[in-house]
């Protein structure tokens, strides 16, 4: 069988909720240069334009879920500015060592709270939030887990939840694969890119995914560079 096949269940370095010094740094680093060159910011910010359409307010609140450093936060940051919305941001992430780095990241940014959260535990959806994003996040996890995500994720969003992630596809393994032996210093970088596409999704893998959680208003787009967008507008 192909390993492109299915999912890969292998664990990625960064799933290391206790990683952290300067390999962490290099990492964090290097993952915000591969979005802005390959183009995935995008996929994330119009997924946002599209519940803003779906629901005009003024004001929105929006958790970024998995933040990591929190790269996507100041992205869409800077875009909400040019739509004239007023956002807040609140970033989660598991792992307390990359919180404490976004907080230095973002410090020149008021409207944007951080904290340290594990999505399967309870108090995670206690706190609602207007929207929920997810930005290389979900592949992280295996599709019961994101089964139980999903529903974390609609019990804590009033108005929705865009998700931003990888196509498993050849051409998209073997270009990160190229790419990150030529310019990558991390050697996480180098083992979890081409792991994190083998743990990514089909069309079909999201269709299957969504259809056990019982999510029925959710629309999926493929985007360059080979990412895949998840609406779910409630």
């Amino acid at each position: 069988m192909s390993k492109f096949a299915q999912r890969s269940e292998e664990k990625e370095l960064m799933d290391d909720l206790n990683c952290s010094g300067e390999e962490l740094n290099q990492t964090l680093r290097e993952l915000k240069t591969i979005n802005r060159w390959l183009g995935g910011n995008y996929v994330t910010t119009s997924g946002l334009a599209k519940i803003f359409k779906s629901y005009p307010q003024d004001n929105y609140s929006v958790a970024d879920i998995g933040c990591g450093g929190g790269d996507m936060i100041r992205v869409m940051n800077e875009w909400v500015k040019t739509q004239k919305k007023v956002v807040t941001f609140i970033g989660i992430d598991a792992n307390r060592n990359i919180i404490d780095l976004a907080k230095v990241r973002l410090r020149d940014l008021s409207e944007v709270t951080f904290e340290v959260q594990n999505v399967f535990q309870e108090e995670f959806s206690e706190e609602k939030v207007d929207i929920s994003t997810c930005t290389l996040f979900t592949h992280h996890f295996t599709d019961s887990e994101l089964v139980t995500l999903l529903n974390s994720l609609r019990a804590k969003s009033r108005l929705g939840i865009v998700i931003n992630d990888l196509h498993r596809h050849p051409l998209a393994y073997y270009s990160i694969k190229w790419l990150t032996r030529v310019f990558s210093k991390s050697k996480m970088v180098q083992h979890d890119a081409c792991l994190s596409v083998l743990r990514s999704f089909s069309r079909s893998d999201w269709e299957r995914i969504l259809h056990t959680a019982q999510i029925k208003n959710f629309e999926i787009s493929w985007h360059w560079a080979f990412r895949w967008q998840v609406n779910i507008i409630f």
